[in-house]
């Protein structure tokens, strides 16, 4: 059920990107230019067909149907997002499992104001590092949370 992306996924990758996102975000940063404006699933896709070597980085949740993505690079988690519509399922824990089982990844990145996400990586053994940045261009904090 988890394999590597290729090509043919790249519209479903796009639309889960940008749908979870606007769902997950919208709300922390209340930029609606950037959600419903930039953000668009053509222009996701676009820049995966301009530059398909991101996918031999991103493993897809697929049963039939691709219902969650996980984008490795070396021992990070760069971006482990699931479709609203399949959430609650187990997929994302699936897919954060595989990484740690298949890649030893030891690390990732999340938004302080999103808390669902913190507490479904501490469920996971990931914790904060005390280390934090700012997003890019924004005053909202990334913290860096590790393997235990």
């Amino acid at each position: 059920m988890i394999r590597p992306a290729n090509k043919k996924d790249i519209s479903r990758i796009a639309e889960i990107l940008v749908f979870t996102k606007r769902m997950n975000f919208r709300p922390i940063f209340h930029d609606d230019q950037f959600s419903f404006g930039e953000l668009q699933v053509l222009r996701v896709a676009q820049a995966y067909l301009d530059h398909p070597e991101i996918l031999n980085l991103i493993w897809v949740f697929d049963d039939g149907i691709v219902k969650g993505l996980i984008h490795i690079a070396g021992e990070e988690v760069k971006q482990l997002y699931v479709d609203h519509f399949f959430e609650g399922e187990g997929i994302g824990g699936k897919l954060l499992e595989f990484a740690i089982e298949a890649f030893d990844v030891r690390c990732l990145w999340a938004l302080e104001k999103n808390h669902r996400a913190l507490a479904f990586y501490d469920r996971h053994g990931f914790r904060d590092s005390g280390i934090w940045q700012y997003e890019e261009g924004t005053t909202e904090r990334l913290l860096k949370l590790v393997r235990q």
